[in-house]
């Protein structure tokens, strides 16, 4: 009886051997990258410290990842593209913060190649391609057309962007800053499920966009309702937390200038980190949460909430 079962006996122990090995290449394994902006939690701190990658923790729809790459985002070397994306029903006293904005394009390094986007019936309108001559990008900076709703949506513009970027450079971060009052013309309400935010938000992370805000009143009926510029300001921030930019704003009145948003978005540019993961794929590349924890004292972190899962091996634009 012993010999009749021995060979089976045999057999099964090596299937169990095998068996976890055959599991982990069966198993579904998608892959996901995101920029992590960290700060010092005092604003006053002259420098920020570095985080090692065994001070994080990331989750992927609610369930641990692993980190397969974490490296500071500084140098020549880490490349930026960067796009003022301007509403063109913007108020034109914008004029008179020109001063700050062709200052703050001639600080920009030479690893940031910048251009200048309209926003104009659905689109991001293009002044020019990438060039890090600031100088040159700088003589495309014009008033806006200042006309009621002229944009159609902000959020379509964004989404327009996103899906139509300028690069096919996949080592450059891409980044852009949206002057606007955030009002959305086609759904004048606020609503969190506001379908075009969503798809805005969804069409950015995908294009792996870090997205700002800074509100400036547009001209129009919507911009003279407290409501309107309230839901504006919190469409806005729904597309910043998704994507792990910031927004600015003070109250509901334009700003006298817009030279501290521009310093700390500068501070941010120089305090991001490349974030690497695997996490598991629900059968199709998609957007899915992210949750990202920093163990390390005196620091804050800004994180995008959400994430593009592609396969494993696949590029994840």
């Amino acid at each position: 009886m012993s010999k009749t079962f021995r060979p089976l006996t045999i057999l099964i122990a090596g299937l169990l051997a095998v068996a976890p090995f055959a599991f982990s290449q069966t198993e579904n394994q998608g892959q996901g990258q995101a920029v992590i902006t960290v700060l010092p939690k005092k604003s006053d701190a002259p420098t920020v410290p570095d985080v090692s990658e065994q001070n994080i923790q990331v989750q992927v729809d609610g369930k641990q990842s692993q980190i397969v790459n974490w490296q500071p985002l500084r140098g020549s070397q880490a490349s930026v593209e960067l796009v003022l994306l301007i509403d063109d029903g913007a108020r034109t006293s914008l004029g008179r913060e020109f001063d700050d904005i062709t200052h703050f394009v001639q600080s920009l390094p030479p690893n940031v190649k910048f251009t200048f986007a309209y926003m104009g019936n659905g689109r991001a309108v293009l002044s020019g391609p990438f060039t890090s001559n600031h100088a040159e990008a700088l003589q495309e900076l014009h008033l806006p057309m200042a006309a009621p709703g002229y944009s159609a949506s902000p959020y379509f513009c964004l989404s327009d962007l996103a899906k139509n970027w300028p690069s096919r450079d996949r080592s450059a971060r891409r980044e852009v800053i949206m002057i606007t009052d955030g009002v959305d013309y086609y759904h004048l309400q606020y609503d969190p499920e506001d379908p075009y935010v969503l798809a805005a938000a969804q069409d950015a992370v995908h294009a792996n966009l870090v997205v700002y805000s800074i509100y400036w009143r547009n001209v129009g009926p919507a911009d003279r309702s407290w409501y309107e510029n309230n839901a504006g300001q919190n469409l806005l921030l729904e597309v910043t937390d998704a994507t792990g930019g910031n927004s600015y704003w003070i109250g509901f009145g334009n700003p006298v200038t817009l030279q501290p948003y521009f310093e700390d978005f500068s501070r941010r540019l120089n305090n991001q980190y490349e974030l690497g993961f695997a996490a598991p794929l629900r059968g199709k590349a998609q957007v899915e949460t992210l949750k990202v924890k920093i163990n390390a004292p005196d620091v804050k972190v800004t994180a995008p909430q959400q994430t593009w899962v592609a396969p494993a091996g696949v590029a994840t634009e």
